[in-house]
C-alpha cells in the first residue's frame, strides 16, 4: 500500500463513529473499563467499536451516549469535501459543533457559546470561539479552573477577563496566556457581542464546565 493510501485509510478512521466515541471516552477522562460500567456495554464490544471492527446498534450508541452525557448525534458530525483528508481535517463554517452540548449548559446558563473550531477533540490541544452575550455578566459569575493550559485571543468586541484576584479587561487584537488551574473567567459588561478564539491543552471537557474544578483523571491506564 502506498503512502498515499495510507494517509487516505488514516484519515477514514478519524471519520468513524468508534473514532468519535473513543475521542469523548478520553476527554471525559473515562477508561473503556469505566465507560463500560457506566453504560452496560460489554468491554471487549467497546473496544471492537472504537477500533471500527464492530458497529454498534442504536441501542448500544444510545446507552453509551448516556454514559458520556451527550446526544448520539454528537458522533456523527457533519462534514463535507470531496476527499477523506479534506473531511477529516477541515471545519466548514456552517459545520462547526456546538460544545455547550458536551458542557449540558446552554447559553442562559453560562453566557456565552463555545464552537469547536478543531477537526476533532482527539489530539494533545482543541481549539475553539466563544461568543459572550452583551450583558453577559448577569450569568453564573463562578471561577473556573482545570488542568492545563489556555490561549485565546480577542477577535471582536471587549471582556473583562479575571485571573485570581487581578481583573482585566482586553480589546479586539490582544491575547492572553495563563496556567489553567488558576481561577479565570471572562464576562461581557458591553452592549455588543464579544468574540474570543481559544486553544486548550490537555483535552478535558467536564460534563459541567461550572464544576469543572475538581482534580478527576482517570487513573487507569487506557486501553489502546
Amino acid at each position: 500500500m502506498d503512502k498515499t493510501a495510507v494517509i487516505h485509510n488514516m484519515a477514514k478512521s478519524l471519520l468513524s463513529v468508534g473514532s468519535e466515541i473513543r475521542q469523548l471516552r478520553k476527554a471525559r477522562q473515562m477508561t473503556l473499563k469505566s465507560l463500560s460500567e457506566a453504560s452496560g456495554v460489554s468491554l471487549s464490544h467497546l473496544s471492537a467499536i472504537e477500533r471500527g471492527t464492530a458497529q454498534p446498534s442504536m441501542d448500544v450508541l444510545n446507552s453509551v451516549a448516556t454514559a458520556l452525557s451527550v446526544t448520539p448525534d454528537w458522533f456523527f458530525a457533519r462534514r463535507s469535501g470531496d476527499g477523506p483528508i479534506e473531511q477529516a481535517c477541515v471545519v466548514r463554517a456552517q459545520n462547526r459543533r456546538n460544545l455547550n452540548s458536551l458542557y449540558q449548559q446552554s447559553v442562559r446558563e453560562l453566557g456565552y457559546t463555545d464552537a469547536l473550531l478543531s477537526s476533532s477533540i482527539g489530539g494533545d490541544f482543541y481549539m475553539g470561539m466563544t461568543v459572550y452575550e452583551p450583558y453577559s455578566d448577569q450569568y453564573e459569575d463562578t471561577l473556573l479552573k482545570h488542568i492545563g493550559e489556555v490561549h485565546a485571543f480577542m477577535i471582536e468586541g471587549e471582556l473583562q477577563v479575571q485571573i485570581a484576584d487581578e481583573v482585566i479587561t482586553l480589546h479586539e487584537g490582544d491575547s492572553y496566556s495563563c496556567d489553567a488551574e488558576i481561577p479565570h473567567r471572562a464576562i461581557n459588561l458591553s452592549d455588543k457581542p464579544a468574540r474570543l478564539i481559544w486553544a486548550i491543552s490537555p483535552v478535558v471537557i467536564p460534563k459541567d464546565v461550572l464544576d469543572s474544578d475538581d482534580d478527576t483523571s482517570a487513573t487507569e491506564k487506557d486501553e489502546k
